[in-house]
């Protein structure tokens, strides 16, 4: 799996995340949905375009009266919050919703967008689990992420039999707990069961960075009403794979 080498431009219209744990646990927030969509067409359609009110404007006390922009660490927050000055895909309007949600008002993860939400493949849909988790950590692959996969590997994960090792992968992306932008350092706990490791700072913040699989943070600490999510350059994939 080749991981993409080059930055995100911002607000380029094209996280896998998500989630059920593996072996058939359930993740966090609640139990997924698994019915399929007999109305998606195309396994990498485009995102839903209601994925839920069920989660109230955060208050201050929830953000904690700081300015959201001013908490970001990453090379490409400063694009991406010029491309997108204000609405739902903003880091102001994202702010505002779950993060199943949230992802799916953003331009460049329309492709997580369809992998969590049954579009990729219509046995996996995370958006319930994601939107009703509390204090999560999503580190989602961008549009690019999804586009150096191999045509084989997009194959097997929107297969049936494919089904459950797209819910590993997803479900990988997700830490327990929240990580902080500004000490990002750590090893931490993901719905599947298995540890990732984030290390450095500001501009250069690493996932696994020791592994075969690493990925850069493009932007991170975007807040949603209930999870901290990290824009990252690579589809990460668990160390079992």
């Amino acid at each position: 799996m080749k991981r993409s080498t080059s930055l995100v431009a911002a607000g380029a219209a094209a996280f896998v995340l998500t989630l059920s744990a593996c072996g058939g646990e359930e993740p966090a927030g609640g139990t997924a949905d698994t019915t399929p969509d007999s109305s998606m067409e195309s396994p990498m359609a485009s995102p839903t375009e209601d994925m839920g009110e069920d989660m109230a404007t955060p208050t201050d006390e929830m953000t904690g009266g700081t300015d959201m922009a001013s908490m970001l660490v990453g090379p490409g927050c400063a694009d991406y919050a010029e491309a997108n000055p204000d609405g739902a895909g903003s880091v102001d309007g994202m702010a505002q919703d779950p993060v199943a949600t949230a992802a799916s008002n953003n331009p460049l993860l329309t492709q997580l967008t369809a992998a969590v939400s049954g579009q990729l493949n219509p046995d996996v849909d995370l958006v319930d689990s994601l939107n009703g988790a509390e204090d999560i950590t999503v580190f989602a692959p961008v549009d690019e992420a999804f586009a150096a996969l191999d045509q084989a590997t997009l194959d097997t994960l929107s297969s049936p039999e494919g089904a459950q090792t797209l819910t590993d992968v997803l479900t990988y992306h997700v830490v327990t707990t929240p990580v902080d932008p500004q000490s990002p350092d750590g090893d931490y706990d993901t719905l599947l069961g298995e540890q990732l490791s984030v290390s450095g700072s500001g501009d250069e913040i690493m996932v696994n960075a020791d592994s075969d699989n690493p990925a850069s943070v493009v932007c991170g600490g975007v807040q949603t009403a209930n999870a901290t999510v990290y824009l990252i350059d690579a589809v990460l994939m668990p160390p079992a794979m």
